[in-house]
């Protein structure tokens, strides 16, 4: 066999079998995902592997639009000890119309968000994009509402889904981050 053809057929095995490609990238992270506002596209795994996760979908109409507050906090606490929150604006509930310049200035300006806030996302059950249908395929539960969280171990899996209700410093949720740290 050719050196050519050997690579064409190597680079075939790995496109027709995407798990193959990278293994230690646990499926709830193998998604490249734009940042709020940005040009800027990342693979979930190459900045946020080996981290514990909170991801939560979030929206500026919402009656829980001051978890912000509580999130940021979170991610302040712990963000040294390797921890992240990843936000996820999402107009689905229909509580984030504005556009994505918009969103970044609302919870920059009013809730001083720094945590990495990225592209508006689909998560509903019906219209899921990839990353929240792998999350709530091992949470076994896609949000209902805005601030629904997923909480990731190190290792990527979904270790916790918290409903809306649940606020960012409530015993439950904090009690679980600080297992995993």
């Amino acid at each position: 066999m050719k050196p050519f053809s050997g690579c064409v057929a190597l680079a075939m095995f790995f496109f027709l079998n995407p798990s193959m490609a990278d293994e230690s990238c646990p499926a709830t992270l193998d998604f490249s995902k734009r940042y709020l506002a940005s040009e800027t596209t990342v693979r979930l795994c190459d900045e946020f592997a080996g981290k514990v996760l909170l991801v939560v979908n979030t929206a500026s109409y919402c009656g829980f639009t001051p978890q912000f507050e509580g999130l940021e906090a979170l991610y302040e606490k712990y963000r040294v000890r390797g921890f992240a929150v990843l936000g996820f604006p999402s107009n689905d509930f229909f509580q984030e119309p504005r556009g994505e310049k918009k969103v970044q200035e609302f919870c920059r300006l009013t809730y001083n968000v720094q945590f990495p806030m990225f592209e508006k996302s689909r998560v509903a059950k019906w219209w899921a994009e990839p990353l929240y249908r792998a999350l709530a395929k091992e949470a076994g539960q896609y949000p209902r509402w805005n601030f629904h969280k997923y909480l990731l171990s190190r290792e990527g899996r979904v270790v916790g889904s918290f409903g809306s209700t649940v606020r960012p410093e409530s015993d439950e949720l904090v009690e679980a981050i600080e297992s995993l740290l």
